[in-house]
């Protein structure tokens, strides 16, 4: 989210105006991988549906924006499962933000900010692919200056940790310079086990353990609003869909293999770019891929690396949006370079998020009310 932000974006509070010129950063363009014909089948309609997760029996669950989470079936979007409604406010860009669940479906987390406009990180035992209730209970808080650039997804990664994204905080320009800062949580990605204690334990490999200057939380930094994150469930590579402030949208990639500690910039730098005369700091991690905004894009909505059978063309590449622009494009990553990049010629209207089915298969989903299931044309 950005300052005509993603909380415009999200929210439609702020008149978004961008552009998508899709080129890399270099003026070498990739050629275009093989070209998928796929379709969007619409599954459902929700109300300002915001996030997903694959959850147990092959179902998926669809978060929707003011508090509750229904579950998708082969019959239909379902009642809530769970009401938070009367706990969060969708003022700026607050809300219910993210869902997740652990590796074995025996755990569902949800990101959301409260009345005070805090994010809140609370656990669920899961039991017959039910919630119970009575077992809630609040694993992470991080207080929030501004009401925009929340992030707010989760994700456990393969390694059985929980990944949290976090906003600079807000405002424009991180006027705090929560981005570089260590000794905040704000502007980061965050690993943390929250069955390993109570409320969480640190990894003892996370990369800052041991520092004093700096959060033991902490796995990347430099980050302003990375609103949609994943992993690619073929490789576990790490791809973060970070929102730019005024000129560049970003996706930063990391290997499986990464140890963590990346700084991706900002606010000294936007994508490739110094930022208002900063200075590339000098362990600074470029993005893997970049686009401006002389066109119709506004705010990267980060997806999934396709790991489904139904289109077998798609598989590998990494499929992604624009709020603003809606077109579901991709990237064929190789190695962290971006060897292709390709336009699935279908739009997803003002697409928030991607959601990935227990099987591979990826949701697109629409502020507006659309839930749709790619799938080959």
């Amino acid at each position: 989210m950005k300052v005509r932000t993603r909380s415009s974006a999200i929210l439609g509070t702020i008149c978004l105006v961008g552009s998508l010129a899709l080129g890399p950063a270099s003026a070498d363009e990739p050629a275009a991988p093989k070209q998928a014909a796929v379709a969007l089948t619409e599954v459902a309609t929700a109300q300002n549906p915001i996030a997903g997760a694959a959850g147990p029996d092959d179902t998926v669950w669809i978060a929707e924006r003011a508090g509750t989470v229904r579950v998708l079936t082969g019959q239909g979007l379902g009642q809530p499962v769970l009401d938070i409604s009367s706990e969060t406010t969708t003022d700026g860009e607050r809300g219910l933000l993210g869902v997740a669940f652990d590796n074995d479906f025996t755990h569902f987390y949800i990101s959301y900010t409260n009345l005070e406009g805090t994010s809140t990180i609370d656990e669920f035992a899961v039991q017959d692919g039910a919630l119970q209730p009575d077992t809630r209970r609040t694993v992470l808080t991080q207080t929030q200056p501004y009401e925009n650039h929340n992030g707010g997804d989760i994700k456990f990664g393969p390694d059985g940790y929980l990944y949290i994204a976090l906003g600079d905080g807000g405002a424009g320009g991180d006027p705090h310079g929560n981005g570089q800062k260590l000794d905040t949580l704000l502007g980061k990605i965050l690993r943390i086990d929250p069955a390993g204690a109570e409320p969480y334990a640190i990894p003892s490999d996370n990369p800052f353990v041991g520092d004093p200057n700096a959060k033991d939380e902490i796995w990347s930094y430099g980050l302003r609003n990375p609103w949609r994150f994943s992993f690619d469930s073929g490789t576990g590579d790490l791809l973060i869909g970070d929102v730019g402030q005024s000129d560049w949208e970003e996706i930063d990639w990391s290997p499986a293999s990464s140890e963590g500690g990346e700084n991706y910039g900002w606010a000294s730098m936007e994508g490739t770019h110094p930022f208002r005369g900063g200075t590339e700091p000098a362990n600074h991690v470029p993005p893997v891929f970049e686009y401006d905004r002389n066109g119709l894009g506004c705010s990267v909505t980060g997806g999934y690396v396709y790991r489904g059978d139904a289109i077998p063309d798609l598989q590998g590449q990494y499929v992604y949006s624009d709020y603003c622009d809606g077109t579901l494009r991709t990237l064929k990553i190789e190695n962290g370079s971006v060897t292709g990049q390709g336009d699935l010629a279908v739009n997803g209207g003002e697409v928030i998020s991607f959601v990935q089915g227990g099987d591979g298969e990826l949701y697109v989903l629409g502020l507006g009310g659309s839930i749709s299931r790619i799938d080959a044309a």
